[in-house]
């Protein structure tokens, strides 16, 4: 009998905290938590050296109602040399960023460079100086999606996303 009423007390204990989940700690709204889930990082190498880094965050899986059509991403860039990225004005890097992100090898149709505060800023605890902020838009694509950063030898892994089913 001791035995029995010691494991119901431990069954109650156990179960009173299965409620919770990883987010249940944090003070974030649904958006937050869906950025968290939809947001990667790959390093940008030259050859073998790490010479920037590329996150990106799948704006359609975040916020459905306002992205959808196309495929929309919110990417942060760092490069590590800055001399060689201050030497271009904005208009000459935008270009070559937009050569260089591809979604399933296929170019973005629109990209938006954004100021460091900007309306996808609270999706992300990131917000440097140094890093250079984007709203791509691609062409509706399939259900997985492929978005590498690759210009001449500088190239990212590919970042995969799996699309929900809608």
């Amino acid at each position: 009998m001791k035995f029995f009423l010691n494991i119901v007390v431990l069954a109650i204990f156990l179960s009173a905290c299965s409620h919770q989940n990883a987010f249940s700690k944090f003070n974030m709204d649904k958006q937050e938590e869906f950025s968290v889930s939809n947001s990667q990082t790959s390093k940008i190498k030259f050859k073998k050296n790490i010479k920037g880094v590329l996150s990106a965050i799948y704006l359609n899986e975040v916020n459905p109602s306002s992205f959808h059509g196309n495929e929309y991403f919110y990417v942060y860039l760092y490069l590590k040399d800055k001399n060689e990225v201050n030497d271009l004005n904005d208009s000459i890097f935008n270009n070559v960023i937009k050569s260089a992100l591809t979604l399933n090898g296929q170019l973005p149709i629109e990209l938006r460079q954004l100021p460091r505060e900007n309306e996808f800023s609270h999706l992300t605890s990131i917000k440097n100086k140094w890093n250079k902020y984007y709203l791509v838009t691609f062409k509706k694509n399939v259900k997985k999606l492929n978005l590498v950063f690759k210009q001449g030898e500088f190239s990212s892994e590919v970042l995969t996303y799996q699309k929900e089913k809608q």
